[in-house]
C-alpha cells in the first residue's frame, strides 16, 4: 500500500535525523562536560603548585601537599621518578597504588579516563621538574559517577523524544498522506467504473485541488480520457459508415450478379458497374492497408531526389483529364525544387488533394496549383472555388476516420476519411506541414511545405 510505504519512509528519515541530532547532542554534552572536569583538574593542580614546596636540592621528600577542600572530589597523588608512592591526599591514605599506571611513564601532561576498583575516574598527570631535571608525577583524579549519570539520563531522555517524534511523525504523516492521495482513489473508482461500464465520458472531479503533481496526473487522465473518447468516437462512426460503404457495393455485386443469372446473359453495363463497386472496395481495402501500415511502422519511404517542379507538371496533366470542361484547372507559378523524399508518396498527396479539390468544386469553378520558395522551404499551394469547410470541421480534417461530409448519401466517388490522414502522415514524415485554410462560400487553399536541398542533385 503507498500510504503505508510513504508513511514509512518518513518515519524512517524523521528517525535518521532524530538519530544524527541526538549523536550530536549526546557528544557535545559529553565533550563540555569533560573540558570542565580537566578544567578543574588543571585548576587544582596549580592551586597545589602555588603552594607546594621543595628543598635548595630539589628533593621530593619535604614537598607537603596542602589540604584540600573536599568538596572539590579531587584525588591526589604524588610519585616519584622511580615508582615510589612519595604521598597522597587524606582520602587516598590507604592506597599504594597508582591510580593511573601508565600515567606514570607520561614526559607531557595527559589526561586519561580509566576504571580505579570499579570506579569510573579522570586522571590527570602532570610532570614535575626542578629545573630541566624530572622529579616525579603529580596525577589528580575526580569521580566520574556523576557524569556517567547525567550521560545516561540524556540518552534516555534523547531516546525516549526520538520515539515519541517518530510515533507522532508516523500519525502525522499517515493523516496527511492518507488526505493527499484522497484523490487518487477517485482515480481509481472512476477508472473502474469506465473500465465496468465502458463510458469513456466520464471525468474524475477537479474541484478545488492544487495544481501540484496529483492535480496535474487528473488534469492530465482528464485529457486522456477526452482524446479516447474522440477517437472512439471517431471509430465508431467511421465503423458505421465502413458497413455502409462495404454494404452498398456488395449488394450492387451481389443483385448484378444475381440478375446474370436469372436473365443468362452478360450485358456490359451490368459489368460495368460490378467493375466499379470492386474498384470502390480495392481503394476502401487499399487505404485501410496503408493506413494499417503507416500506423505500425511497416510503410517504409523510399528516399531519393525529387524534383517538385517535374511532379506537379506530372500530376497536373493527369488532373487536367479528371477536370475536364467542367473545372478550370490552372497552373499559376512553378520553380524548379528538388528536395529528398519519396516520389511516388508524394505524387499520392498531391493526386488526393487536387482530386478532392476537383471533386467538391461546382461547374465552371477554377482550381489553382502552384509551386514556389518560401523561407528556403518549398511551397506547394493547392487552391479551389469549391463550397469550402464548415469551420467547425477544420480543425479535425486531419484526424482519421473523420469527414466533414456527415450524411450517408455519398457519391461513388467519395472518400472514406483516411485520405487527408494519409496524406498527413507522408508529409509529416518527409519533415513537412500541410495546413489549410477555407471559408465557407468561398473556397479552400491547402498548403504543403517541404524542406528544400540546398545542393542540386
Amino acid at each position: 500500500m503507498l500510504r503505508s510505504r510513504l508513511t514509512f519512509l518518513y518515519s524512517t528519515l524523521m528517525g535518521g535525523v532524530l538519530l544524527l541530532f541526538g549523536m550530536g547532542v549526546y557528544g557535545l554534552v559529553n565533550v563540555m562536560l569533560i573540558r570542565q572536569i580537566d578544567a578543574m583538574l588543571e585548576s587544582t593542580a596549580k592551586e597545589i603548585l602555588a603552594v607546594a614546596r621543595v628543598d635548595d636540592i630539589g628533593e621530593l621528600t619535604v614537598l607537603s601537599l596542602p589540604e584540600l577542600d573536599m568538596s572539590t572530589n579531587v584525588f591526589v597523588q604524588l610519585w616519584d621518578r622511580q615508582g615510589h608512592l612519595h604521598s597522597s591526599s587524606t582520602d587516598l591514605r590507604q592506597i599504594n597504588v597508582s591510580l593511573d599506571p601508565p600515567g606514570l611513564m607520561a614526559a607531557e601532561p595527559e589526561f586519561h579516563s580509566v576504571f580505579f576498583q570499579d570506579i569510573h575516574l579522570r586522571v590527570f598527570n602532570l610532570p614535575l621538574s626542578v629545573g630541566n631535571r624530572p622529579v616525579g608525577i603529580l596525577q589528580l583524579a575526580t569521580n566520574l559517577t556523576v557524569i556517567d549519570s547525567v550521560r545516561q539520563d540524556l540518552l534516555y531522555v534523547l531516546s525516549i523524544a526520538a520515539i515519541l517524534s517518530m510515533v507522532i511523525a508516523a500519525l502525522s504523516s499517515w493523516f496527511a498522506i492518507e488526505r493527499a492521495l484522497s484523490p487518487l482513489e477517485t482515480v481509481v473508482k472512476t477508472a473502474e467504473q469506465i473500465s465496468r461500464a465502458d463510458d469513456l465520458s466520464r471525468r474524475i472531479p477537479y474541484h478545488n485541488l492544487p495544481n501540484d503533481e496529483i492535480g496535474q496526473l487528473i488534469s492530465t487522465f482528464n485529457q486522456t480520457l477526452e482524446r479516447l473518447e474522440n477517437i472512439f468516437t471517431s471509430q465508431q462512426r467511421f465503423l458505421a459508415d465502413v458497413s455502409h460503404e462495404l454494404r452498398t457495393p456488395l449488394t450492387v455485386i451481389k443483385g448484378n450478379v444475381g440478375l446474370m443469372r436469372r436473365m443468362n446473359t452478360v450485358d456490359e453495363e451490368t459489368l460495368t458497374s460490378i467493375d466499379q463497386e470492386a474498384n470502390r472496395l480495392t481503394r476502401l481495402v487499399g487505404d485501410l492497408l496503408l493506413l494499417a501500415q503507416a500506423e505500425t511502422g511497416n510503410l517504409p519511404l523510399q528516399q531519393a531526389c525529387v524534383e517538385l517542379d517535374t511532379l506537379l507538371l506530372e500530376v497536373f496533366q493527369e488532373m487536367h483529364v479528371l477536370a475536364g470542361e467542367k473545372i478550370k484547372l490552372k497552373l499559376t507559378e512553378i520553380d524548379q525544387i528538388q528536395i529528398n523524399g519519396d516520389r511516388d508518396r508524394l505524387k499520392q498527396v498531391l493526386l488526393n488533394l487536387v482530386g478532392n479539390a476537383i471533386q467538391y468544386t461546382p461547374a465552371n469553378g477554377k482550381v489553382t496549383l502552384s509551386l514556389a520558395k518560401v523561407n528556403g522551404q518549398a511551397q506547394l499551394t493547392i487552391h479551389d472555388t469549391g463550397p469550402g469547410i464548415p469551420e467547425e470541421d477544420l480543425p479535425h480534417i486531419f484526424d482519421r476516420f473523420y469527414r466533414a461530409e456527415k450524411s450517408r448519401t455519398r457519391s461513388k466517388s467519395s472518400g472514406f476519411g483516411l485520405g487527408l490522414s494519409i496524406a498527413y502522415w507522408i508529409i509529416e514524415k518527409h519533415g513537412g506541414k500541410i495546413e489549410v485554410e477555407s471559408k465557407e462560400g468561398e473556397g479552400t487553399t491547402f498548403s504543403i511545405l517541404l524542406p528544400q536541398l540546398t545542393d542540386r542533385c
